[in-house]
């Protein structure tokens, strides 16, 4: 596998502003401010795609603007701490099935809570952000084991500063994280 094949697929995909690898610095300190971060309520937060994406041979950053395609599932779940599903990340592409049904809350235009389940007595609840697929990238291409997630907000600035990006707001962050054939 040509070493930047990945790459150039990423920057090639409509709404890539640049793509890029991270080296082991940088994903230690985004490793450490992935740690602290917490929801509004001090709901935990658990990236569970970085996570992932720390296990992998390489992790690449693509920095994308708008028009860059949906994920193919939702990106933040809300769960109890036995699993159970008690919110999710919704797309307009995805919405209507929940609309005007009276066991949903709409924390905003892109999340709903199940008013209807309950965590059991005593546990606790999080944010997951889970493993995305990342179908561009795939063993045709040299890549295996391939997801994709969202840093958070913060290290989302950290990452694209440490690149030498400006802070725009119209830009922002996706992992993408793969094995390579040994």
């Amino acid at each position: 596998m040509t070493e930047d094949l990945p790459i150039t697929i990423l920057k090639g995909l409509r709404g890539v502003v640049d793509a890029f690898y991270l080296d082991d610095a940088i994903l230690e300190k985004v490793r450490k401010e992935e740690a602290t971060v917490m929801a509004i309520g001090s709901i935990d937060v658990i990236n569970e795609g970085f996570n992932e994406a720390l296990k992998r041979d390489k992790v690449a950053c693509i920095v994308k603007d708008p028009r860059f395609r949906l994920p193919p599932e939702p990106t933040v779940l809300l769960k109890a701490e036995d699993g159970t599903l008690m919110g999710m990340e919704v797309f307009p592409e995805t919405a209507e099935p929940y609309k005007d049904k009276d066991n949903i809350l709409w924390l905003s235009d892109g999340f709903i809570i199940f008013t209807d389940v309950m965590p059991n007595p005593g546990q606790s609840q999080a944010f997951i952000m889970p493993p995305i697929p990342f179908p561009e990238l795939n063993e045709s291409n040299g890549c295996y084991d391939v997801i994709s997630c969202s840093p958070a907000p913060t290290c989302d600035k950290m990452i694209r500063e440490w690149h030498g990006m400006d802070d725009n707001k119209r830009l922002a962050s996706v992992l993408v994280a793969f094995n390579v054939k040994k």
